[in-house]
């Protein structure tokens, strides 16, 4: 697509220099050796240096340059054959000129004229290129009607002006839907469909009436869902080097499905099985949404009181598609493995699921249980053989997570050392004020640091923590591996069987979550 010289000043979104993610690091098959050559002929052109870029879902990769361009004429050439998609051409500074294929054919020519570039663009030896400037300069030429109109009336009454302006729009709206489909019916079959057809909506055109007389807005957005990828072969790879691919996928998974992860898994799966599995496409999308829902906190509660987390997608995805070898070309060995580890940390912990219990030792036999001689082992074989001997001595010691008879069980992880928890925690016992006696609830706030002992105690003192105050002189917890506990403060919300509610909030979240929950009960 073209931008008149205006807009074409318009910065990229995003320039990577390299490849822009694990998965673009594998070569896929289909690279020939016959290599490409793109002649470029700019007349008018000020620009010493051209780019030559590439839509990678959602990024714009730059694949070679054509430096010391003479009078706008320059030429990119390789031996290997360039990945087929949408490619850019860009000015020395890597600024947007035109959009152009790239296909089967790689050796063609590009031509254009400043001022009137989107006028003059020409491949008279790429006929796919041709087809696409014309419903480029239609399009283009379109918007700039509209925009000399509305400055035209921009001096007239503003109630004129403005019903002007809507007359033009309605009847420019189906002059581009009329152009728009008579072009893409006359183009089916070839990439040019393809790729423009990423950005087009599929709306119902005939809307049913419901029972009420009014448009079927139920009707209409199931006919949108179940029609959204039409004419989308996600076995093609070149969707991927497209600029409307990554965001109708966002779209799609962020707007037009029920956020919930049972929803997800069922639409991630039904998008995966269209791909060919090991092709660009598919390790493209499998990459992005693990990472995705890895990283993805968001919690919900049903109206039962239930949570739903995304990361039970990410554990779906690494059990169906990750762990079972499914992922060859997405990542290594030996990230597989970490993911694999890192998966069975979160399945555990997922909402719904029983914590598991925890043994610690609270302020008032802390001192006690350290002068046994924990403060000074130097390992945990170490630490292991001393709890051997004294076990006798501290088991009687020990608070446990399970021992706590409440509605809501607060378990929270910090570290007196830790900027967040010096704010949070002082915070977190403030706010639960609000709480007491109206609502059942107990916290049992762990100190993940040992050595920390005093300073930890005296924070206590200080901040007047009306907490359940724990820590573990001896390492039994394993808290990093058990409870995920890789940075503080990490806050859970436990029901009264310790089935995790949440994780991962705020004190002001805790305190809005309990509500929601009581407001549903």
């Amino acid at each position: 697509m073209a931008e008149t010289p205006s807009t074409g000043q318009m910065g990229m979104k995003k320039w990577i220099l390299a490849t822009c993610a694990l998965f673009l690091l594998l070569a896929f098959s289909g690279k020939g050796q016959s290599g490409y050559e793109i002649k470029v002929n700019m007349k008018g052109s000020q620009d010493s240096a051209f780019y030559l870029a590439k839509y990678f879902f959602g990024q714009t990769v730059i694949v070679d340059s054509a430096k010391y361009i003479k009078k706008g004429q320059g030429v990119f050439k390789g031996s290997i054959d360039l990945d087929k998609g949408v490619y850019i051409l860009a000015n020395q500074s890597r600024q947007r000129y035109i959009d152009f294929l790239v296909n089967e054919k790689q050796k063609f020519t590009i031509t254009g004229e400043f001022p009137n570039l989107v006028n003059t663009m020409a491949s008279p030896n790429s006929q796919e290129n041709e087809e696409l400037f014309t419903y480029s300069r239609f399009l283009t030429n379109k918007n700039i009607e509209f925009q000399k109109e509305q400055h035209h009336q921009s001096g007239k009454n503003k109630l004129d002006s403005v019903k002007a302006m809507e007359t033009l729009q309605v009847k420019m709206n189906e002059e581009i839907k009329k152009y728009d489909k008579e072009f893409m019916n006359k183009h089916k079959g070839t990439f040019v469909y393809d790729f423009l057809n990423l950005k087009n909506e599929k709306y119902l055109t005939d809307v049913p009436l419901a029972k009420n007389g009014r448009p079927d807005s139920v009707y209409q957005y199931y006919y949108y869902k179940n029609h959204y990828f039409d004419g989308v072969d996600f076995k093609d790879d070149r969707i991927i080097l497209t600029p409307f691919f990554k965001d109708r996928i966002t779209r799609y998974f962020e707007s037009v499905i029920v956020q919930h992860p049972d929803t997800v898994i069922q639409e991630l799966d039904k998008l995966l099985a269209q791909c060919k599995e090991g092709s660009l496409v598919y390790n493209t999308l499998l990459g992005h949404f693990t990472y995705k829902y890895e990283t993805d906190k968001t919690m919900s509660f049903d109206k039962s009181g239930r949570t739903n987390s995304f990361e039970k997608v990410f554990v779906h995805l690494a059990d169906n598609y990750i762990t079972n070898g499914k992922a060859a070309g997405v990542y290594s060995d030996e990230t597989v493995l970490k993911i694999k580890n890192r998966v069975n940390i979160i399945r555990n912990l997922l909402p719904g699921t029983k914590i598991p219990d925890l043994f610690a030792i609270d302020t008032a036999s802390g001192r006690q249980v350290l002068n046994l001689g924990f403060d000074t082992t130097k390992s945990s074989k170490s630490a292991s053989d001393l709890y051997a001997r004294c076990s006798s001595k501290i088991t009687p010691l020990y608070k446990t997570l399970y021992s706590l008879n409440a509605k809501y069980t607060i378990l929270v992880f910090w570290s007196v050392d830790c900027g967040h928890c010096q704010k949070d925690i002082p915070k977190l016992n403030e706010d639960l004020k609000e709480l007491k006696g109206k609502i059942d609830f107990k916290v049992f706030a762990v100190q993940t640091k040992r050595e920390l002992f005093d300073k930890w105690r005296q924070f206590i003192i200080s901040n007047k923590l009306d907490f359940i105050n724990v820590f573990e002189p001896v390492p039994l917890n394993n808290l990093t591996e058990r409870f995920d506990i890789n940075r503080t403060p990490v806050i859970y919300l436990l029901d009264k069987d310790k089935r995790i509610l949440g994780k991962n909030m705020s004190p002001e979240q805790l305190i809005e979550i309990i509500k929601d929950l009581e407001s549903q009960t």
